[in-house]
């Protein structure tokens, strides 16, 4: 018997390529914010006593978890924050899906979701998205461990509602396991299911300040949820890792949150250029979604979303393709600057016209 005979396996999650030190790319794959954080953060950094370092941050994130509360119109103990919302959901799955029954989460959706169910040892099932990559309303109505809904969802960018309705069916008939909402994305134009916490205990609404204010680098995920939900969640972060935001992070996390105006301005801007991408592509015989998200899902016309893919890589334009199915025509690409994504749509040209000739 070798030691391996007790290692536990997992196929992980494969995040989008990350460019070498000194390489200049034009980074459309990882959906990260195009502009910086506010300049509130700025000074906040500027101003950050390192002599705080030597110390343990508040366990709780009680300044960062306040702010957020106070900024949204929740109690205190309705809140969650942790390391991106990766750390949040990951904590969610550990703490609310310990059931025989398995979850269910969309066929097409963020690819982290069935890596943790399998090392949490969570059974699962997949439900397939439509035609139109649209959840089934009847799929989710159905006996289960818990449910997962990426709202927005990711790759495809679609938003599953223009009211709370369809989510507040789905977790009205399931008040025996948690839904969670995975609202990474939702700043961007979908519609949050935030006023269903306070009537819905079984609830769980997950948002992240790496897109929409441009902290992917600092990693801060925070979530919503009853208090009694909010409890059992911490007594397990509490039982793996006490500290798990650092001082910095809850620092500039706060100031980050002050500054609402440059919030909007970023969040707006994203949204004018998502709108310019899709339109141009369109132009190009593209098939795009109607993404409420700070990415598009377009699949390209004469050419396969697999050759554009490696073509744009070639010259220094990374986007994000799966060699999946229902997902191997398809391209994600990350909004970025005007002037990023005219040298994206001028590359395509290029390519498009040399495949044609």
């Amino acid at each position: 018997m070798s030691w391996e005979d007790n290692v536990r396996r997992v196929t992980p999650y494969v995040p989008g390529e990350q460019p070498k030190d000194g390489q200049k790319v034009i980074k459309l794959n990882t959906n990260e914010n195009p502009y910086p954080p506010s300049p509130l953060v700025v000074k906040a950094l500027s101003a950050f006593d390192a002599d705080k370092l030597r110390l343990y941050p508040a366990a709780d994130v009680g300044p960062l978890r306040d702010a957020i509360a106070d900024y949204y119109g929740f109690g205190s103990d309705e809140v969650f924050v942790g390391v991106g919302s990766d750390d949040v959901l990951a904590t969610a799955f550990l703490t609310f899906f310990n059931s025989d029954k398995p979850i269910i989460f969309a066929d097409i959706t963020y690819s982290f979701y069935d890596v943790w169910a399998e090392v949490f040892r969570i059974p699962y099932e997949i439900k397939p998205l439509d035609d139109d990559f649209h959840i089934k309303r009847t799929d989710y109505l159905c006996p289960n461990g818990g449910i997962v809904i990426a709202n927005p969802n990711a790759p495809t960018g679609v938003s599953e509602m223009g009211d709370i309705d369809f989510i507040e069916e789905i977790v009205a008939s399931n008040p025996g396991s948690v839904v969670i909402v995975d609202e990474a994305y939702v700043d961007f134009g979908g519609v949050t299911a935030l006023p269903l916490v306070k009537k819905y205990e079984n609830l769980f609404v997950v948002r992240t300040f790496s897109k929409s204010r441009s902290f992917a680098g600092m990693r801060i995920g925070y979530a919503f949820g009853s208090s009694r939900l909010i409890k059992y969640l911490n007594d397990i972060k509490y039982s793996i890792n006490s500290y798990t935001m650092n001082r910095p992070a809850i620092e500039l996390g706060i100031a980050a949150l002050s500054d609402d105006e440059y919030f909007r301005k970023t969040v707006d801007a994203v949204i004018r250029t998502r709108t310019w991408t899709g339109e141009e592509l369109k132009k190009r015989g593209f098939a795009v979604t109607d993404s409420k998200t700070n990415f598009v899902f377009a699949s390209p016309s004469g050419i396969s979303a697999k050759e554009l893919f490696c073509k744009l890589r070639e010259r220094g334009i990374f986007v994000r393709w799966w060699d999946k199915p229902r997902l191997g025509d398809f391209l994600r690409i990350s909004i970025g600057t005007d002037d990023e994504m005219r040298a994206l749509m001028d590359a395509i040209d290029e390519i498009i016209g040399k495949s044609e000739g």
